[in-house]
């Protein structure tokens, strides 16, 4: 009896305290991003792009950046949903019951969200290589979109498995055919879900650094084209934290600032969005 206790509140204890390092780790990152980016915060900073260069000037804003960031993020989130919904549609209704094929695509789901963003964008490198291509948007929005692609697609099918069979039954039953069900019962009990695998997606896309390094590159100015080279947040980061100028090492801070504001504005209005909806769920 003793030992079952000690055992029980030694692993409270555990778990109390790894919630603390957490927390506390996230306190300290905020609060440093805060400190160090909010006095170099202005209008400046979010209405202009940077004069004199990116690493060497002194004046001017973020704006190429996040514009860059959204336009990227955006794009690459759409790409990897419009590739994802299918996907998770053939495993939770075309396809058969326990079928192997299905498990092996959630298993290459699986390997692929575990390959490092690195190797995406080297891979997205070489395509652009092969076909004649520049850094541009465009192949930073493919690129990216494939990184996020099994992120949504697992996040989705997870959601999806937990919507009880009868439902799809009863559908069919009806006399509806697999598409429609799919289409108005399926994904309308997991739109909250959905939701929730746009965010980590859009969240992954504007804050990921390696993979657009290669493929998106990166520019002073306000892309006008896809086809022409984008600034994002992450690598503004990057570049400007290694400049020998102060101001340019503020702006960076800022650039952090920024990015963790649309991730906290992304997140609170994507819990409010699934609240607003989850009076269309079973349960």
């Amino acid at each position: 009896m003793f030992w079952r206790k000690f055992e029980e509140r030694l692993f409270n204890f555990l778990i109390r305290l790894a919630t603390i390092i957490i927390i506390g780790c996230l306190f300290v990152i905020v609060l440093t991003i805060v400190v160090k980016g909010l006095p170099a915060m202005s209008w400046d900073m979010i209405s202009k792009s940077p004069s004199g260069g990116f690493y060497l000037g002194k004046e001017g804003g973020v704006l190429n950046a996040i514009v860059g960031s959204l336009y990227l993020g955006i794009g690459a989130s759409l790409f990897a949903l419009l590739l994802s919904i299918p996907v998770v549609v053939y495993m939770n209704v075309y396809a058969p019951t326990h079928s192997k094929f299905a498990q092996y695509i959630r298993i290459s789901l699986d390997i692929l969200y575990g390959i490092p963003s690195i190797v995406y964008g080297a891979f997205g490198f070489l395509i652009m290589i092969y076909l004649g291509l520049k850094v541009s948007l465009l192949a930073g929005i493919v690129t990216v979109g494939l990184l996020v692609l099994p992120i949504m697609a697992r996040t989705m099918d997870e959601v999806i498995r937990t919507i009880p069979k009868e439902l799809t039954e009863a559908s069919l039953s009806l006399g509806a055919t697999k598409w429609e069900t799919a289409m108005k019962v399926l994904l309308r009990q997991a739109f909250p879900g959905i939701l929730t695998a746009i965010l980590l997606g859009f969240g992954r896309a504007i804050g990921d650094a390696a993979s657009v390094i290669f493929t998106t590159g990166f520019t002073d100015n306000v892309p006008e084209s896809i086809l022409q080279p984008a600034a994002t947040l992450p690598l503004a980061i990057f570049f400007q934290l290694g400049s020998p100028i102060q101001e340019v090492v503020n702006r960076a801070y800022a650039s952090a600032l920024i990015l963790t504001i649309m991730i906290l504005v992304i997140s609170i209005s994507s819990r409010l969005l699934s609240r607003r909806f989850n009076k269309n769920i079973i349960k």
